[in-house]
């Protein structure tokens, strides 16, 4: 049933993105690439994808993405300002219009008091505007992985609508 709604909502971006000419680009952590498979999952989007990023490790947030390793080391890999930053490495550094980084906690170990398993960050935005937002989701490691695509998809078509 996710899957569906993946689908749907990964149509509406592509869509919009066609309207807008953007290129998107993702940088995804704990997603581990299902957010690139969900718009690839669409016809024609070779128009509006650009490139994305596996940056699982800390080294690959900071040699691919150039995140100072500082910003890792005070805040950690999941972090608003690490989310922020992958985005806004996208946007900056990259043929892009419109990134998204995701950078969570899967499960079912790695989590503790103050970032639970299940803690997901997502940054996006353009290089006008970067946004961040705070989920935590439940289940096993792949539903938190499903429902951290699901809601991108939700955040960029929201954060798109507005545009002419």
């Amino acid at each position: 049933m996710v899957w569906k709604d993946i689908n749907k909502e990964s149509r509406i971006l592509i869509d919009k993105l066609k309207l807008l000419s953007f290129k998107i680009s993702t940088a995804e952590s704990c997603t581990g690439g299902l957010l690139s498979s969900a718009i690839v999952n669409n016809s024609g989007v070779s128009e509006v994808f650009e490139r994305s990023f596996i940056t699982y490790s800390n080294e690959a947030k900071i040699n691919i993405l150039k995140i100072n390793d500082n910003i890792i080391e005070e805040f950690g890999a999941v972090s608003k300002q690490v989310a922020y930053h992958m985005a806004l490495s996208l946007v900056n550094n990259f043929s892009t219009d419109v990134g998204v980084g995701i950078t969570g906690i899967a499960g079912p170990n790695g989590g503790s008091k103050n970032k639970p398993v299940g803690l997901v960050w997502i940054g996006f935005g353009t290089k006008n505007k970067i946004t961040t937002k705070r989920f935590l989701f439940n289940g096993n490691r792949l539903d938190i992985r499903l429902q951290a695509t699901l809601e991108s998809l939700k955040e960029l078509n929201n954060f798109l609508k507005n545009y002419p």
